[in-house]
């Protein structure tokens, strides 16, 4: 049976059927944990493709099991229509070193296991990588299952993001995580790479540059220009409000903003930095706050989920982001980066490279160097002396400047462009 369209006959039936991908997403997170690649599998199956995902139990960011799940229960899961298989996993605990790797390797093991007991037909494996690389072993054994093309979704770049972000300086252990991310590259068709700074590097590691395609975050349809709302914003000060929004750890350089604080207190009569978020440097960073006499510049909210994070952006008056001054950091693109821009705010950053360029090339706010604490203060204080025009036109700037880099849509139609190649 065909399809006429114009008095023409157009496509079979079956070649219809045919174009729909089978796509089985691999990642060691997924929902209920809160990242970005629950979204992505619901975009492919709106645009009509069958998803399915392998993952681990979850139980990030917490490091013990969510609530209604254990080692052993619900192998087989069901999210908003997609199948989910889940496999056993060593809970992260502490997030110590030991426990990480721990945790990383259990899901290898496991998730390998658990690949085999799956007996479905699929077209396309696509791994999510943000961390760790290890992941992209049960990738390679996938496509080896299920004879279906694979591909890798790298957001850090191992061993360097080892090193900066975890702390790990031994060289041999260094060189031994090196030799491991070049033998996982190999197995894949192409490697995606959310930051165009990352191909010089995956080049330096010996990867097939005609293997390596940049695709970045998108945001998830929510986060937008929406109106403040009063219930909110009563939560916020009544002077200038710096809203930072997401993890609390090394890699965000968190001291930069508290001692940007401590200088700030002498300069600026009303201003306050609202903090939306959890980490593992978040004591570390109170008690620091504490030590400097600067709780009343700092409000920390808890967390919330991220469909809720365009009615605090809102309330803000500029949101913020930092980045420790490192080699890896300047390649990456920060993961809010995006969110913020789409909700149409205005971004003062402590950043290198490719982060920097992206506000200055959408002129959404003001940017200093990482880490170089006396330009963020100026940076801050040219702010408050902003008009609400300049302000919400900078807002402006970046909102147009995600819907034509990263918007939602045209990301998830270029993906399967990538897997139609």
């Amino acid at each position: 049976m065909s399809i006429e369209l114009f008095g023409k006959k157009t496509l079979q039936l079956s070649q219809l059927n045919y174009i729909k991908l089978r796509i089985l997403v691999i990642s060691q997170y997924f929902y209920p944990e809160n990242f970005r690649i629950n979204d992505l599998c619901i975009g492919l199956k709106e645009l009509g493709h069958s998803v399915s995902v392998l993952t681990a139990k979850p139980n990030y960011p917490k490091g013990y099991f969510n609530k209604g799940y254990n080692f052993f229960n619900k192998s087989i899961d069901e999210y908003n229509g997609i199948k989910v298989f889940r496999s056993p996993i060593i809970p992260r605990g502490n997030g110590s070193g030991a426990r990480l790797f721990i945790n990383y390797t259990s899901f290898v093991f496991f998730g390998i296991l658990r690949l085999l007991f799956i007996n479905e037909k699929f077209d396309k494996i696509f791994v999510y990588a943000p961390s760790p690389i290890t992941v992209g072993y049960i990738g390679a054994v996938a496509s080896w299952k299920f004879k279906a093309k694979s591909y890798l979704w790298v957001h850090d770049l191992w061993p360097e993001s080892v090193k900066d972000a975890g702390g790990i300086n031994n060289k041999f252990i260094l060189y031994l995580i090196d030799l491991m991310t070049r033998s996982i590259y190999s197995f894949y068709e192409k490697i995606l790479v959310q930051s165009p700074f990352f191909k010089e590097y995956l080049r330096n590691q010996s990867v097939n540059q005609s293997k390596v395609i940049y695709y970045p975050y998108y945001a998830e349809k929510f986060y937008k220009i929406v109106n403040p709302k009063a219930e909110i914003k009563s939560l916020y000060g009544n002077g200038l409000n710096l809203l930072f929004a997401g993890n609390i750890g090394v890699a965000q350089s968190f001291d930069t903003i508290v001692e940007a604080a401590r200088i700030l207190k002498g300069k600026l009569d009303n201003f306050k930095f609202i903090i939306i978020g959890d980490g593992r440097d978040k004591k570390r960073i109170i008690k620091k706050i504490s030590e400097y006499s600067l709780e009343d510049n700092f409000k920390f909210l808890g967390s919330y989920p991220p469909d809720k994070m365009s009615d605090f952006f809102a309330c803000a008056d500029a949101l913020i982001v930092t980045l420790k001054d490192t080699r890896i950091f300047s390649m990456t693109i920060p993961g809010k980066l995006q969110s913020y821009l789409a909700s149409g705010r205005p971004i003062i950053a402590s950043l290198n490279g490719i982060g920097a360029k992206i506000i200055k090339d959408s002129n959404s706010g003001f940017v200093s160097s990482s880490e170089n604490i006396n330009d963020f203060v100026n940076s801050i204080i040219r702010f408050d002396k902003l008009s609400d025009y300049k302000r919400q036109e900078f807002g402006l700037n970046g909102r147009k400047y995600f819907e034509k880099e990263f918007e939602r849509s045209k990301l998830l139609k270029r993906l399967i462009d990538i897997f139609e190649q």
